[in-house]
């Protein structure tokens, strides 16, 4: 227990520090479900408390902005509210069918505009993905992996003495992917005592930019493999990486999302493959226990590669990216990118794509153990289009919950993941 205290406090730190600005805001939305787990049965009435504090004292007498309804989807219910003591409660409704209803409360102080948000979950272990798999779709992706297999790998290692520890070595690796001439590289963190050791393959949210090694869990006896997907090596300048995704990377992830040979994200997938290749042939992996891990666009990459690769043995996904994208189709919310946001403009052959693309539909394709976690407040993978995925999954699986968090990790989370990372690849806690 001692050990688990001091490691959670290590990333509370880290947390907080990363969270707080150096002159913290003074004017706070609290807003929150009147259930204390924030989980109701289809039916039931959902009220919403607010208090707007400034300085942790009540604001008294400000008038508040409210909406209510589905994620991501035009309100049902808008109001204002004065809060005579700093507080109130708003009617929020109720849902008939299980999925997740909003409240968000703003308010402008001195010229200011603040904001807050509840989640109300309604039955959110009956919610169903609405996307359907193709017919051809295991076929698809043999085919893709059959072909990227064929690529040379053509492996390089270069060490990096600057970042290396004293038990620790520190690599950039590259590896040719998809086709002739592309790669895609990664920083890679193992032990520097030799032996043979369990592999953890991390892969990234979305955006342009390098990535820190894992030392911490390398110092742990792990090899760790955080990737970058946009074929760019970690040398480059943060100058240089902003350029790039203001640049020819601005909004890659619809680049060819009406063509599912040519969209995005099937490179990707086959360079988190590719790097499962890579792992696998180190001599010092031990040749059995190996992870995927990831957040938001990094959960979808983990649930594909968990899906098409029977090598990996366990998967860590986190709030999941490109989950349930044809929501929209169907009056709710669907994954990010939220390609098919404008419903009345969309064509056959965008929804089409999608569902070779969708995590609902690789969810049907996962037989290892798996860790999942997102919280109900989550505005960029709606906590609706995680549990599509999610319940469609038949093998083992852990859910942690954390209601009030949005779109981050929390110190919950990271310590969570770790953990189970450790006992599952390494037996020990």
């Amino acid at each position: 227990m001692a050990k688990y205290f001091i490691q959670l406090m290590a990333v509370c730190l880290v947390w907080v520090a990363t969270l707080m600005p150096a002159a913290a805001q003074s004017v706070f939305v609290a807003v929150k479900a009147d259930h204390p787990d924030w989980i109701y049965k289809t039916g039931e009435k959902a009220l919403f408390s607010v208090e707007v504090t400034r300085d942790n004292k009540p604001l008294e007498g400000v008038t508040v902005n409210y909406q209510t309804g589905l994620e991501r989807i035009s309100p049902a219910v808008t109001g204002d509210l004065v809060l005579e003591k700093g507080s109130g409660v708003i009617e929020g409704g109720s849902l008939k069918e299980p999925g997740f209803l909003r409240c968000i409360v703003t308010v402008g102080v001195d010229g200011k505009q603040y904001r807050g948000l509840a989640t109300a979950a309604y039955e959110p272990e009956h919610i169903k993905p609405t996307t359907t798999m193709p017919a051809d779709f295991v076929a698809f992706w043999k085919q893709a992996t059959a072909e990227a297999a064929r690529i040379p790998m053509d492996a390089q290692m270069r060490l990096l003495p600057d970042k290396c520890t004293g038990t620790v070595n520190v690599y950039q690796v590259s590896v040719q992917n998809y086709r002739q001439g592309s790669r895609i590289y990664g920083i890679l963190s193992m032990p520097k005592k030799e032996g043979r050791y369990p592999a953890v393959l991390k892969v990234p949210g979305a955006g342009v930019g390098s990535y820190s090694p894992d030392i911490t869990l390398s110092e742990k006896g792990m090899i760790v493999l955080r990737i970058e997907i946009h074929g760019l090596p970690f040398t480059l300048s943060d100058s240089a990486y902003k350029a790039i995704a203001n640049g020819r990377l601005k909004g890659y992830p619809l680049f060819g999302h009406d063509n599912r040979d040519a969209y995005y994200f099937k490179r990707v997938f086959m360079g988190c493959i590719r790097s499962v290749d890579f792992l696998c042939g180190l001599p010092q992996f031990d040749g059995t226990n190996l992870a995927v891990a990831g957040g938001s666009q990094g959960g979808a990459l983990t649930i594909a590669t968990a899906a098409l690769d029977h090598r990996v043995k366990y998967m860590v996904a986190y709030f999941p990216g490109l989950s349930d994208l044809t929501g929209y189709l169907y009056g709710r919310t669907g994954g990010w990118p939220h390609l098919l946001k404008d419903a009345d403009k969309v064509t056959k052959k965008e929804v089409e794509t999608s569902r070779y693309y969708d995590m609902a539909n690789f969810a049907r394709l996962i037989k290892i153990p798996g860790f999942y976690s997102w919280g109900f407040n989550d505005e960029t993978c709606p906590p609706t289009t995680a549990y599509a995925v999610y319940n469609t999954i038949r093998a083992p699986k852990e859910l942690l919950l954390v209601k009030e968090s949005g779109h981050q990790y929390t110190p919950e989370q990271r310590v969570g993941m770790d953990n189970w990372l450790q006992e599952k690849l390494t037996g020990s806690k």
